[in-house]
């Protein structure tokens, strides 16, 4: 009987079994915590595949190959030693979680932004210092995790993601205020901790609709402006702090 799941997580390997590649009807394939460096194209043939968990190990690439698991939905390559991802991954329809966090990323691919299922978007710890526009299109995205980067600026496309709850930007490089993301009538946290804003632009009452967290410290903001006690009025969490801290929290 071919198996539905192989779980190789910590098992010490350093190539993949290639006897995996007659298991023609494998949804899940857990080969995290081994040491790996590298992983067969013929990865790409198990195309049933739900779920791939390659985090933490030295693997240094993603093979194009990966592109034609069109069922996956799942897939896990965080603290790994990647510096880029395969275009071919914006051709996984199905996914619904991409998890790249931890990496040597310094761009993403526009690709990504065809990821029509894709909920959760998580690529903190990274070296990323913007996002591509196509981004914008990723209209079922929920959660978009971005801590630990190097990025100014979000992109202006962002006000089509209506269906975003939380964005995560602390540690990053920002200098300008994500306006964009004061029309989404869904999101619900938003954290700008520990960036480079220095002034919060004038936006009308009636911004950020659904808001519950805004957290705004260590953020040198010697003004407020109005609507922010408006959040704070209809019962949303602000935090903030007047001083930047040493390290990271």
């Amino acid at each position: 009987m071919v198996p539905r799941s192989v779980n190789l997580g910590g098992t010490g390997l350093s190539d993949v079994d290639p006897t995996i590649r007659e298991y023609a009807g494998l949804r899940e394939l857990y080969l995290h915590e081994n040491r790996l460096t590298a992983l067969p194209e013929w990865l790409g043939e198990l195309t049933e595949l739900r779920i791939l968990d390659l985090s933490h190990q030295p693997l240094k690439s993603i093979p194009d190959s990966l592109g034609r698991l069109k069922q996956l939905e799942f897939l896990y390559a965080s603290d790994l030693d990647l510096t880029e991802l395969p275009e071919s991954l914006g051709d996984l329809s199905s996914l619904i979680y991409l998890g790249a966090t931890d990496n040597g990323l310094t761009s993403v691919p526009a690709s990504l932004g065809r990821l029509g299922q894709l909920v959760e978007l998580r690529l903190y710890g990274n070296r990323l210092t913007e996002l591509p526009d196509a981004y914008g299109d990723l209209r079922t995205l929920r959660e978009l995790h971005l801590d630990r980067n190097a990025i100014e600026r979000l992109p202006a496309t962002f006000d089509q993601l209506t269906e975003l709850r939380v964005v995560s930007l602390r540690s990053n490089a920002v200098t300008e205020f994500p306006v964009q993301l004061s029309r989404l009538p869904l999101l619900r946290h938003l954290d700008l901790r520990a960036n480079r804003l220095t002034r919060l632009p004038d936006l009308p009452p009636n911004a950020f609709p659904a808001l519950e967290k805004l957290d705004l410290r260590w953020l040198d903001l010697p003004v407020v402006p109005e609507w922010v006690h408006t959040l704070a009025h209809r019962g949303c969490a602000i935090y903030r702090t007047a001083a930047s801290p040493s390290g990271d929290a």
